[in-house]
């Protein structure tokens, strides 16, 4: 499947969260139970979250250019972003309107029906979320599997609101109600703010994972058998895009041609260790002093004085 069809991923979640607001919406106005309202509110977060998802998946399917020949992977992570930020928000909404019915209880009504109706959205979240999780895993999206997290989230919030609203029913203690739903917001926040985690992180250009990493130092192996050695290892993700470079040191006596076909075979292994992965080698001799004063991402001191030519 190409990254252009990813936005579909994200309409799907869209519709979804237009049902299960519209299911919730009508739960709380049955019962008038403030952690369904809270699990409804949630569900506008959804929608907001789903189109700013299909916005920029958009925008990372789109192929490199003149202006960002990287790609645009990474607009991904301002989806993410957003949809986080939306959450730690709504928990902040959830956790007022529950301190005002704390303070001024209310009994519920219709609890019955109003739980069935709720239980109906959550499983329509639930399935929507195992297809978001498992598309999202597939094609490295941080922004499915973000909405999928949510959407996890989301049905544990109902859980926990259809139990303290059963609660409230069988012992009468209408503050339960409340309270549950300030259990819910700080569920919540834990949620948006991992979220906004992971998606500043990949913006401040993190290393690959340990996993990619072991995957990386096994493709090398063979080659450090051979005498050849690496430095100045760099690795960054960009939304589904890994890129990593390094510096190849080989036999000074060695031809262009012999260096040029052992970088061609190291970079086709390690894109075959390492899916959607860019690659960029430098060749260096292991016998010139000047192979080992660049390792640090910036270079330090003043530039080796160039050797002349032989012949000039």
């Amino acid at each position: 499947m190409k990254r252009s069809s990813l936005p579909r991923f994200a309409w799907l979640a869209a519709a979804a969260a237009l049902l299960t607001m519209g299911l919730k919406a009508l739960a709380y106005l049955l019962t008038g139970s403030i952690g369904l309202l809270s699990d409804g509110l949630e569900s506008l977060v959804n929608l907001a979250g789903a189109l700013m998802a299909a916005t920029m998946l958009t925008v990372a399917a789109r192929p490199a250019d003149d202006d960002h020949p990287h790609g645009h992977d990474k607009a991904e992570y301002f989806s993410s972003g957003v949809e986080g930020t939306l959450i730690v928000i709504a928990a902040l909404s959830i956790a007022a309107a529950a301190i005002a019915r704390l303070l001024h209880p209310r009994p519920l009504e219709q609890v019955g029906l109003g739980l069935a109706i709720s239980v109906g959205a959550s499983l329509v979240n639930l399935a929507v979320a195992l297809v978001l999780l498992r598309a999202g895993k597939r094609h490295d999206s941080i922004t499915l599997e973000a909405g999928a997290h949510h959407l996890f989230t989301d049905v544990w919030t109902s859980v926990g609101v259809v139990i303290g609203v059963g609660a409230v029913a069988l012992t009468g203690w209408h503050w339960l109600d409340p309270v549950v739903a300030l259990a819910v917001a700080a569920n919540i926040v834990r949620t948006g703010v991992g979220i906004l985690r992971r998606s500043v992180l990949g913006l401040m250009d993190t290393a690959l994972s340990a996993g990619d990493l072991e995957l990386l130092r096994r493709a090398m192996a063979p080659y450090l058998t051979e005498g050849i050695q690496y430095h100045a290892l760099r690795t960054r993700q960009s939304g589904s895009r890994r890129f990593m470079s390094l510096h190849v040191l080989v036999p000074g006596a060695w031809t262009v041609y012999q260096g040029h076909r052992l970088l061609e075979r190291l970079e086709a292994d390690i894109r075959s260790a390492i899916p959607n992965i860019s690659v960029l080698t430098h060749l260096e001799s292991l016998e010139d002093p000047a192979s080992w004063e660049d390792q640090a991402l910036d270079r330090s001191g003043d530039p080796p004085v160039p050797t002349p030519l032989r012949g000039v």
